[in-house]
């Protein structure tokens, strides 16, 4: 038996013991977890410290370093993290639908966990406290595969995570960590069928094309992020500047940072000179289609754009553009090259905003806002395990409620058919 199955095994009986854990017995183990992360900061930051020493000698780029860079305010931000999801209503035991068939049974479909989650995901330690809280919250063990680059820190919090749940009635089993970072354990965690009920990737395109492709397991795709914002030419010119620098600069690492720019003709010889100096203040490089190079007229920092530009999820200081003649041709493109995450269109024409946000098949459609909105927390709905980029089974911010599933029971008086 290989280790992989002894956890799968030990994931499935703390799995049993959740599904009928209390409201209180979960919400007391997470407030456990949470004081535990802060109590232990030091020691998180000793081994973050590992990871990221060994991340520069690798020549990891700036913005994959932030992604994997711990500081005690994020540790106070995983925490804080940790008690908003204990504060989150139990979506278990919801009746979401009840009734009464002819021949007397009482027919309730109610919401159950999901059993044993699967989570690969790469750079971001956060993201193992993240997952494990939202997983106990609804009813599930967790089985967690990160990547090399932050072993140490992932190794550290799910200790901590681990030695808190050990003196609460949550079983510490509820959270694994898989220590073997070898491609050959991820595969192995893509073939657990029987053990492990859907495995979520979060990471990077490249990690979710392989899960996707090669799991046994059923999967819920999560998040490459090709964001675009299209500004038309109804657009207030200060507002779309103010979005594309938000959107773009405030965390380019992010899957909800916007990674192209459309801007439509009438408006562009005006519009994408401001835009672009804001960017150019922020450092930004710009990839630029043949007419919106001709209106910034070059620079070391404007550069040619390549068909390959327009499908690539940049996560860094790079952005594409491009000039189109009509809203329709800004959807088509989109269509085309987006992830299907979040998309936006900054325009004071509420009829070409209606348009946009019914033709473009995103998770979260904008209207005059930033995409970096695509948020659990932000959108008002917890902490999220990952954006799903799916439709089956949860779309966009994947919070507590979405990590269940549900049953039907049905009462009789002795009825037979």
């Amino acid at each position: 038996m290989s280790e992989l199955t002894t956890m799968g095994n030990r994931a499935r009986e703390a799995a049993r013991l959740l599904r009928v854990a209390s409201d209180g017995a979960k919400s007391s183990a997470l407030r456990s977890i949470a004081q535990a992360l802060i109590e232990h900061t030091d020691e998180i930051l000793a081994a973050n410290a590992k990871d990221l020493s060994a991340a520069r000698e690798t020549g990891m780029s700036q913005s994959m370093l932030d992604r994997l860079a711990l500081s005690r305010d994020r540790i106070q931000g995983m925490a804080d993290g940790v008690e908003a999801v204990a504060d989150w209503p139990d979506p278990v035991g919801h009746i979401q639908e009840e009734y009464t068939l002819p021949n007397g049974i009482l027919v309730r479909k109610v919401s159950v966990p999901l059993g044993v989650v699967g989570i690969i995901f790469e750079s971001r330690p956060n993201v193992t406290s993240d997952c494990a809280a939202l997983c106990i919250r609804a009813g599930n063990a967790c089985i967690l595969r990160g990547g090399k680059e932050a072993f140490q820190s992932n190794s550290k919090i799910t200790e901590i995570m681990r030695n808190a749940l050990a003196v609460t009635d949550i079983p510490e089993d509820a959270v694994q960590l898989v220590m073997d970072t070898d491609r050959r354990s991820a595969k192995e965690l893509m073939e657990m069928t029987g053990y492990i009920d859907v495995l979520i990737p979060r990471g990077g395109a490249g990690l979710i094309r392989s899960v996707v492709d090669n799991a046994k397991v059923p999967v819920i795709e999560t998040g490459a992020g090709n964001c675009h914002i299209y500004v038309d030419k109804a657009a207030n010119i200060e507002m779309a500047a103010d979005i594309v620098v938000n959107a773009k600069t405030s965390r380019p690492s992010v899957c909800n940072a916007a990674e192209h720019l459309l801007v439509h003709r009438d408006i562009a010889e005006e519009a994408l000179p401001v835009i672009a100096s804001r960017l150019r203040e922020k450092d930004v490089e710009l990839h630029v289609d043949a007419a919106a190079g001709a209106i910034l007229r070059g620079g070391s920092d404007v550069l040619p754009a390549t068909d390959a530009d327009w499908g690539t999820e940049y996560i860094a200081l790079t952005m594409g553009i491009k000039i189109v003649d009509s809203l329709e041709e800004a959807v088509d493109h989109i269509e085309r090259w987006s992830t299907h995450h979040s998309d936006c269109i900054v325009t004071d024409d509420q009829e070409a905003a209606d348009r946009f946000l019914a033709g473009v098949d995103s998770a979260a459609v904008y209207h005059n806002a930033s995409t970096r909105f695509t948020d659990g927390g932000e959108m008002g709905l917890g902490a999220e395990i990952g954006i799903s980029t799916q439709k089956l089974h949860a779309r966009g911010p994947m919070g507590v409620n979405q990590l269940v599933t549900y049953k039907y029971t049905l009462c009789g008086n002795g009825q037979i058919r």
